[in-house]
């Protein structure tokens, strides 16, 4: 196997750390999580302006046209630095389903306007209980030629900087369908709250709110399946930034932390602690290449998605996990930088279904395959 980048794939790995690195230090981190909207917006402007936002838009709508793995290359260099910017929110929870199921209005309208910056997009597809995105608890009531949504949907990222909301709503009994909500929408309350890695999600309130459908309101489920395998690619790939990051800052301060006269990282049981961080990311990211990579070439990826998801949320916990101990008293301390990337994967890891959840799902596909005597590899 080969698992070189091609040249276009190393190019917009190595801009998209320059821009990140270079314009989401620590300091400049520190500064966004003090502000109202907890947003970069010249980080935004620097990663329009390299077209990094049109990175899985198509050419003739002002993008670069690459997929889904092209996408994770640059969700993982935003998990290097915990850069503040809804990268995540709207180039995959907006971006990609309008490339995929947009009208040919909704794409012309708003796929230039993302790729320039202009435009933010979230997604609203976490839900109460045992948050099954399918299960939304959110209707939908066609009348007199138009859609209007309503109920509520907890933790939406970006909510209070977006322009558009994107709603999974019941059209029937069996049936949901995707919506798009403009954010000053009348009936639309938004209630943002302070997550576990300091950013901003919102709880949105839906009463009789004007919606259009994204493409045709007959796609259903499959759309929105389509969707939350996508999404969880994505936070997979921040998660391996963020264990990649956090690995090396281990990695240096034991190199340089002495302690009876020699460095922590001579002795043994931290070497091996260490090597454990690395050896868990690069499986992390080998996994989250295969599933990214199968999505982009059509093949079935369900199983593939669930197993990446998984090693981001279990592995990826456990290497900030112990990235924080190796750190000692300096991993408890809030003004050092490694504890962000603990609380950055610890928020990835329970969005949308921690490992539990990716286990149950993932068993499920086996044994339905095994029923029907259908495995495809």
């Amino acid at each position: 196997m080969n698992f070189d980048l091609t040249e276009e794939q190393q190019a917009l790995s190595e801009l998209s750390k320059q821009i990140f690195e270079g314009s989401s230090p620590v300091d400049r981190v520190e500064e966004i999580e003090t502000t109202e909207d907890r947003f970069d917006r010249p980080l935004w402007e620097e990663l329009a302006n390299a077209n990094l936002l049109g990175v899985a838009i198509p050419e003739e709508h002002g993008g670069l046209g690459f997929g889904v793995f092209e996408l994770a290359l640059i969700l993982e260099q935003q998990g290097r630095t915990v850069a503040p910017v809804p990268l995540l929110t709207t180039l995959v929870m907006g971006a990609l389903p309008i490339v995929e199921y947009g009208t040919d209005d909704q794409q012309s309208r708003l796929l230039p306007a993302i790729s320039s910056g202009e435009c933010i997009i979230t997604g609203a597809f976490q839900e109460w209980g045992s948050n099954n995105p399918l299960n939304t608890s959110v209707e939908a009531q066609y009348s007199q030629g138009k859609w209007t949504l309503s109920g509520t949907k907890p933790a939406v990222p970006a909510a209070h900087i977006a322009d558009y909301i994107l709603i999974p709503a019941k059209t029937g009994p069996e049936d949901s369908c995707l919506f798009l909500v403009e954010r000053e929408a009348d009936g639309l309350k938004i209630t943002p709250n302070i997550t576990t890695n300091r950013e901003l999600q919102a709880q949105i309130d839906c009463d009789t709110v004007p919606a259009e459908p994204l493409g045709d309101p007959a796609q259903g489920n499959l759309a929105i399946i389509w969707m939350l395998e996508r999404i969880n690619v994505a936070t997979s790939a921040v998660a391996v930034g963020c264990c990649a990051k956090a690995t090396e800052m281990a990695a240096e301060y034991t190199s340089e932390r002495e302690q009876f006269g020699r460095p922590l990282s001579h002795n043994q049981a931290v070497t091996q602690r260490a090597a454990d961080c690395y050896i868990g990311t690069d499986a992390m990211r080998l996994v989250l290449w295969q599933a990214a990579w199968r999505l982009d070439a059509g093949y079935p990826a369900s199983e593939e998605v669930r197993i990446a998801k998984w090693w981001a949320s279990e592995v990826g916990q456990k290497v900030v996990h112990d990235v924080q101990h190796l750190h000692g008293g300096m991993g408890a301390d809030i003004d050092y930088p490694v504890h962000r990337y603990f609380l950055w994967v610890k928020q990835l890891e329970n969005f949308l279904g921690g490992g539990s959840s990716q286990l149950a799902e993932l068993g499920s596909l086996i044994t339905t395959k095994a029923k029907a005597n259908t495995f495809t590899y």
